[in-house]
């Protein structure tokens, strides 16, 4: 199967051999530590992000964009593999990801289905011995400073990153399908150092005059009705060192909105050499955020815990070969990290393997609504003492968190009259048949 135009202007699928097939090239570009709402397009009105913004007037912005594990470990994992934490069972100080589930992955389908595959960046998942050479043709990892010397010149690594990306289109035509997977550190902080944000010179100018506004709930009050293994997680060790004073606060937040403006302008450089190369015509490109993040909001920072700030992340699908009046939509169905690979092998024109646990998003570019996705799940498994295990089910709703060793401190937030989620209505009398339902929803899900 392919997408292509009929003469009506209209989406249709129409089967045809491999032969006479003219399959897409892929750009799937990911960032990391991306809130959703960390883009102009997504209704911010201070950072500035034009290319993303250009990305998402030409294709299709999810406004429910997430990620099933919000921890870059796992989340990346699940985006090669398809498949939730649980399943694939990676994450940090786990044992590589093993060939039987490589073999699933979308960059060894469409490799072996006879695209051209290209890995820039951070990888964040350990595989199995000798695997990267199986999944990509080229291969480039990278990792922190942000500031590198190469040849003579400081460059930062998105910058970096940026140019292999651009060798890596310079290599290739129209008589080979491609994939590039570019994957940024940015805009993830050292967090070594007490800095924690490094853009790109040119963007010290950004932001300098704006006002960075605090968010209605990062308040003491707030804070304290959380449970103690919130109060004394990760999340609030990082909260002191970003946003522990009004100062520091909008100097780090300002940090963070230049390194997804320095983010933006690759887009853009890549998308100019997708024209140059004459290849912007049968390329789809994907961008997405590996976890969402918490900039203050409960007084806490970073990600780990299953509230909306960690979980939501930006998701745009741009695919050139769509009519012009599929351009610039914005869709509330789901678009989770798992159902990156299974879209693009299913617009390659490949089956997709069997234990993947993703589902294919092209209908929803055609304008048609996902079913049997009422109930999302969410899981962080991590056993680690200063970030809560959890896992999570939500409808449009609804949301039913528990922590796995925490038991006795569930969560029940209606989300249409609490979307901050600060009530949580476990305990209320009218609510207990709701929770109830909710929890054996997501023991059945969890069971897959």
């Amino acid at each position: 199967m392919k997408w292509s135009l009929v003469a009506t202007g209209l989406l249709g699928l129409i089967s045809c051999s491999r032969e006479t097939e003219v399959r897409p090239n892929f750009v799937f570009i990911l960032t990391d530590d991306h809130r959703w709402d960390a883009m102009g397009c997504a209704g911010n009105g201070i950072i500035q992000t034009p290319n993303l913004d250009r990305l998402a007037a030409d294709g299709m912005r999810f406004r429910n964009g997430y990620v099933t594990t919000p921890i870059c470990a796992a989340s990346r994992a699940s985006i090669l593999t398809g498949m939730y934490e649980r399943k694939h069972r990676y994450t940090f100080t786990k044992p590589p990801v093993k060939a039987d589930l490589l073999r699933n992955t979308y960059p060894y389908q469409l490799r072996k289905s006879g695209y051209k595959t290209g890995f820039i960046g951070k990888l964040g998942v350990n595989l199995e011995k000798g695997w990267a050479d199986s999944l990509f043709n080229y291969c480039h990892t990278d990792a922190y400073p942000y500031w590198k010397e190469v040849n003579g010149r400081r460059v930062h690594l998105t910058d970096l990153e940026g140019e292999y990306a651009m060798k890596f289109l310079d290599s290739c035509n129209q008589d080979q399908p491609f994939c590039l997977s570019l994957s940024f550190w940015a805009p993830h902080a050292v967090d070594e150092s007490k800095e924690q944000y490094f853009w790109p010179e040119w963007c010290d100018t950004l932001y300098r005059d704006d006002v960075i506004p605090v968010p209605a709930t990062a308040t003491d009050e707030i804070f304290q009705r959380q449970p103690e293994f919130i109060r004394h997680s990760f999340s609030r060790t990082r909260w002191y060192w970003r946003f522990d004073d009004p100062v520091k606060y909008q100097e780090m937040v300002k940090g963070y909105y230049r390194m997804i403006s320095s983010v933006d302008a690759v887009v853009g450089r890549i998308r100019n050499k997708l024209k140059e190369r004459g290849l912007d015509e049968n390329t789809v490109i994907i961008f997405m955020g590996d976890n969402g993040y918490f900039l203050g909001e409960r007084g806490l920072a970073d990600k780990w815990l299953m509230y909306e700030q960690s979980i939501r992340v930006p998701l745009i699908i741009y695919d050139p070969r769509l009519p012009a009046k599929a351009s610039g939509r914005v869709t509330d169905d789901p678009g989770l990290n798992i159902d990156v690979g299974p879209t693009m092998m299913e617009m390659a024109g490949i089956s997709i393997p069997a234990g993947v646990q993703g589902r294919s998003l092209g209908p929803v570019l055609e304008g048609k609504p996902i079913t049997g996705r009422e109930y999302l799940l969410f899981e962080h498994l991590w056993d680690f003492d200063s970030i809560p295990m959890s896992e999570c089910i939500r409808s449009d709703s609804f949301k039913y968190i528990r922590y796995l060793k925490h038991p006795g401190f569930d969560e029940l937030y209606n989300l249409k009259t609490d979307p901050d989620e600060l009530q949580n209505l476990i305990n209320e009398e009218g609510m207990r048949e709701k929770a109830e339902e909710l929890r054996r929803r997501l023991l059945d899900l969890s069971g897959f």
